[in-house]
């Protein structure tokens, strides 16, 4: 199988799920071909397992440099002739669909659609190319069920499939009482702690944390929200100068400041599904998150959530759920002893097969769906 993946993301989650499978589909004997902006990450990567990197110069927005980005696509797509296209989010999924039309196979996950985005213009806008653009693509391959959800409901039609996003379960685990107060000390974490991790944008709602902390310190002065991670809401959130809260740019010991937590907080504005609510999961936190896509395919409801759910931008009830928390170990402590057995239904054992069945059908299905539309 030749596979041609293209994104013009290469970090955060679109990045480390492109990584997961150029490391799976190469050692499945695949054919694997990456189209993406620099990164010298991707590209280390790509060399080391055989896979080919093409340079493809694209911008995270729209721009006027669209119609040089498709006809690069395009080209990269006739050079390495591929069996199957994979298309990563919203840049790749316009300029790739836009060069090839269907003439190849033709797959893509939209990582959080684009119709999520932006003005009121803007979405409507994106709403109708996604409707339109469904005629070149074979398949909708989302990353958790509230996605393809969102987007049937967005009147886009096709052919669906799911495959949740997953998370190592060997890799990561909940730390012993022991490990923990030693974490904690190392980190200088001696009160309750609420972290909170993510690239520092918009999409991330680091913003609306910060706002709900001055509530959340009048009934716990001792609290502190630690924000881990780097982005261009940096200098906004150093400026607002709230009490307890710590930027600590971006870590590789991620899984250290989740097993330090009290609380996990997830304020995103719009996702696909979160590995870092994954990563939460199988580390045994108990999760106060907003109503995101896959928020609630990772937290639950009822009397099994790991946590709590709030409406998206809601500075009141992020600060409620979160102070309910603090204040109540009993409560976070049995949302944190269910977190763990969730988790078992996001392992990442078998999600490549998944994918690899995906992408094997899009191929073998192809000349069909092409005379269906």
């Amino acid at each position: 199988m030749r596979v041609l993946h293209a994104s013009q993301a290469t970090t955060e989650g679109v990045g480390r799920y492109l990584r997961a499978l150029v490391g799976d589909q190469t050692a499945r004997g695949w054919d694997v071909s990456v189209a993406s902006p620099p990164n010298a990450e991707l590209e280390a990567l790509c060399a080391n397992h055989g896979a080919r990197h093409h340079r493809w110069d694209a911008r995270r927005g729209p721009s006027l440099d669209l119609w040089s980005e498709t006809r690069s696509i395009g080209r990269i797509a006739r050079d390495s002739v591929p069996d199957v296209v994979h298309l990563h989010s919203s840049k790749a999924g316009l300029a790739g669909r836009l060069a090839l039309r269907g003439a190849l196979p033709t797959v893509f996950s939209p990582h959080a659609w684009s119709f999520l985005v932006g003005g009121s213009v803007a979405r409507r806008a994106a709403r109708a190319w996604e409707r339109r653009a469904a005629r070149w693509t074979d398949v909708f391959l989302c990353v958790g069920e509230s996605e393809r959800t969102r987007g049937a409901h967005a009147g886009i039609r096709g052919t669906w499939r799911v495959v949740p996003n997953a998370v190592d379960l060997d890799a990561l685990s909940p730390a012993t009482s022991e490990e923990r107060s030693q974490i904690r000390g190392a980190f200088d974490l001696d009160g309750p702690t609420v972290v909170c991790v993510g690239r520092l944008a918009e999409q991330k709602g680091q913003d609306v944390l910060v706002r709900a902390w001055s509530a959340v310190r009048r009934s716990i002065p001792d609290a502190t929200l630690v924000l881990v991670g780097e982005g261009p809401l940096r200098s906004e959130l150093e400026q607002s100068d709230e009490p307890g809260v710590r930027l600590v740019g971006d870590r590789r010991d991620v899984r250290d400041w989740l097993v330090a937590a009290d609380v996990v907080a997830l304020p995103a504005r719009w996702e696909g599904l979160s590995f870092v609510a994954l990563e939460a999961l199988a580390c045994g936190c108990s999760i106060v998150a907003t109503d995101a896509d896959g928020m609630r395919e990772v937290v639950g409801d009822g009397p099994d959530a790991v946590g709590a759910i709030v409406p998206v931008g809601s500075v009141s009830e992020l600060g409620a759920a979160i102070i309910e928390r603090l204040e109540d170990s009993g409560l976070r402590s049995s949302e944190a002893a269910r977190a763990r057995a969730r988790a078992a239904r996001f392992d990442s054992a078998g999600w490549g097969d998944r994918v690899a069945d995906v992408l094997t059908d899009a191929v073998r299905d192809h000349g069909s769906s092409t005379r269906a539309r």
